[in-house]
């Protein structure tokens, strides 16, 4: 089984993909860490992020096995980073294939992102989109960053928010947008308890 869930940045997705996996015993990849990783390894080697040549080697060659445990990928400037970088198809080809794989995974696995139910799982058992206003989500970007001790100014993310929405929402490849067949979920005036529960729901109702 598998469960697709897409939507913007911040837009509590992530954390809800985690709540849905252990829920259901799944195993659960957030595949934005991915582009972080690709995007890290660019910057690390001093090339420039706009390297298509590189950006793919790096994803070709990407190391899986630890995304989870390095705090940097989690940073903002990752974040706008990554964004630049997944906007090459052929960085987006050489990390279809581990993803497809990865939900693949008996029983079952969760992945969320930007293409998910429309590009990597097209034929997912259930997909979601999550979203939230730009200004709640920028909030909420603004307390995670605070909260790791990063000090960034809740105006400077909301204009890195709305840069990423239009760079993700109007690129030719894999553009972030609603499976035709999605279940649309607004999380604007939700916690994380309320999102999780509201998309509990929707994931039993679409599963019987």
């Amino acid at each position: 089984m598998i469960i697709a869930i897409d939507g913007p940045a911040a837009s509590g997705k992530g954390t809800l993909g985690k709540r849905l996996a252990a829920h259901f015993g799944f195993a659960h990849l957030d595949t934005g860490l991915l582009y972080r990783a690709v995007a890290r390894t660019l910057l690390d080697r001093g090339l420039d992020l706009t390297d298509e040549a590189a950006a793919t080697d790096a994803a070709l060659n990407l190391d899986v096995g630890h995304l989870d445990d390095d705090s940097r990928l989690r940073g903002a400037e990752m974040g706008e980073a990554a964004s630049v970088v997944s906007a090459f198809q052929p960085v987006r080809d050489a990390l279809l294939a581990f993803q497809r794989q990865f939900g693949a995974r008996p029983p079952g696995a969760v992945l969320d992102g930007r293409d998910i139910g429309t590009v990597v799982c097209p034929n997912a058992d259930v997909k979601l989109f999550i979203t939230a206003t730009p200004e709640e989500r920028a909030r909420r970007r603004h307390r995670e960053l605070a909260g790791r001790g990063e000090t960034v100014a809740y105006e400077s993310i909301l204009a890195d928010i709305r840069r990423r929405d239009e760079r993700d929402m109007n690129r030719a490849t894999a553009p972030l947008k609603a499976a035709s067949d999605a279940l649309t979920l607004d999380t604007t005036h939700l916690d994380a308890e309320a999102t999780f529960q509201a998309a509990l729901g929707l994931v039993e109702a679409r599963i019987g």
